[in-house]
């Protein structure tokens, strides 16, 4: 469910016109709905009510500070993958106690600034980062809180460059190896072990992988218990799908179903990692249209978004509701390859989509853009990115002002023997 709906023909994101919006604002323009932001993490907490759980929002699938503030307002937490995303995590006002850093490559620099944060715990992804860790954490006279993020090799049956619990994927630890893992790093003095981790891809429309996944690492914390190693949190990661066309994803009530009883048996306190079923259908790409074109083989409609603002469909060959913000009834419907200005072939937004015939000045709304579309734009072609704008009933504010040709440029100079 989310808060974009038709009022007279016009598109309205809550109570707020989206062509009066886009006049305001331009072109291309990232709109997030509040109301949906809420109710789609409340239904996803209270899915797990009963239990002593913790809600990590996935930093990656939109980094923006006014979304991170208003899930911890709501009483969640933040899985980051960067030290920018925990500089913008306590920036929104995360507290550091909420916060759960994965990610394979964490830097010196990196672990050092998040020890000092006081986060929640770290998840280890190799060997070396866990001896690494160690030594930071004794340069700075602490014990790192850590977890095993463990490779469980389920198929999460999702996309090949979103999964991430296959033994041939680079994320985590081989869960056979695991236990082994678990005993030598017990034996370093500035790691404090708290908990084992996975998560096993993104957008899983099916709960069978998350439970199997959980089947692993239950029969890993049996065997660690058994061998000493009382560990406390449990940390399933995220990766539960949304509608983007027809895929019919299991609900949060659904996935809380599957898992509560093995969950609780365990006696650990769960942490989840959600981000796109929080945010995917809370946010739209608003876009006008530049120019139609007409050839032999293709009718194009040229909009000012591209593949450096959403480049899920060049990427994933991602598919995208668009639907224009007039709603006119007597429009013909055409078949169109919807594309931007790039100079690439695979910018595109749609390819051979019904929809209807827009024109030049018309716009259009590319909906489900919540997730993974800022947070992935680019400024290719010297494009500078889009703004990203919060709505609250009639109100709406920029939380994210449109950047500048000069922003983009920032930073860069000649060499001296050319000025």
């Amino acid at each position: 469910m989310h808060h974009f709906a038709y009022h007279n023909s016009k598109l309205y994101a809550e109570d707020v016109d989206l062509s009066q919006l886009a006049q305001q604002v331009g072109t291309p323009a990232y709109v997030y709905s509040q109301a949906t932001l809420t109710r789609h993490f409340k239904v996803f907490s209270q899915a797990f009510q009963g239990l002593d759980a913790l809600v990590c929002f996935a930093v990656k699938a939109n980094s923006n500070r006014a979304v991170m503030a208003l899930m911890a307002s709501l009483g969640g937490g933040a899985d980051i993958v960067s030290g920018g995303e925990l500089t913008r995590a306590l920036a929104a006002g995360v507290p550091a106690e909420r916060i759960v850093y994965s990610g394979v490559g964490k830097s010196l620099a990196e672990m050092q600034a998040a020890l000092e944060a006081g986060i929640l715990m770290f998840n280890i992804e190799s060997v070396q980062e866990m001896a690494v860790l160690n030594q930071v954490a004794a340069d700075l006279g602490l014990k790192a809180p850590v977890s095993l993020r463990v490779n469980p090799d389920v198929d999460a049956q999702t996309h090949p460059k979103i999964t991430t619990g296959l033994a041939t994927n680079k994320f985590g630890l081989d869960v056979d190896l695991a236990f082994a893992q678990y005993q030598e790093a017990a034996k370093l003095d500035h790691l404090e072990l708290k908990g084992v981790s996975c998560h096993i891809g993104s957008q899983l429309t099916q709960v069978a992988p998350f439970a199997d996944a959980l089947d692993r690492l239950g029969l890993l914390v049996a065997k660690l218990r058994e061998a000493g190693i009382d560990l406390s949190l449990l940390d399933l990661g995220g990766g539960l799908g949304i509608t983007y066309r027809d895929e019919e994803p299991p609900s949060p009530e659904e996935y809380a179903v599957a898992l509560k009883d093995q969950v609780a048996a365990m006696n650990m306190r769960l942490v989840l990692e959600p981000g796109r079923v929080l945010v995917g259908n809370a946010g739209i790409l608003l876009s006008r249209v530049l120019y139609t074109k007409d050839t032999p083989a293709k009718h194009f409609i040229v909009v000012d978004a591209a593949m450096n603002d959403l480049v899920r469909p060049s990427f994933y060959d991602s598919f995208h509701n668009i639907v224009p913000v007039d709603e006119n009834q007597e429009r013909p419907k055409v078949l169109a390859d919807i594309v931007g200005p790039i100079c690439e072939t695979g910018d595109y937004l749609a390819r051979d989509r019904e929809i209807a015939d827009v024109q030049r000045g018309d716009l259009i709304a590319v909906m489900s853009a919540g997730a993974y579309g800022f947070t992935m734009s680019s400024t290719y072609n010297s494009r500078p990115r889009a703004a990203e704008v919060m709505v609250n009933g009639d109100s709406w504010a920029v939380v994210r002002e449109r950047e500048t040709i000069e922003e983009v440029m920032r930073g860069e100079s000649l060499p001296p023997w050319m000025e």
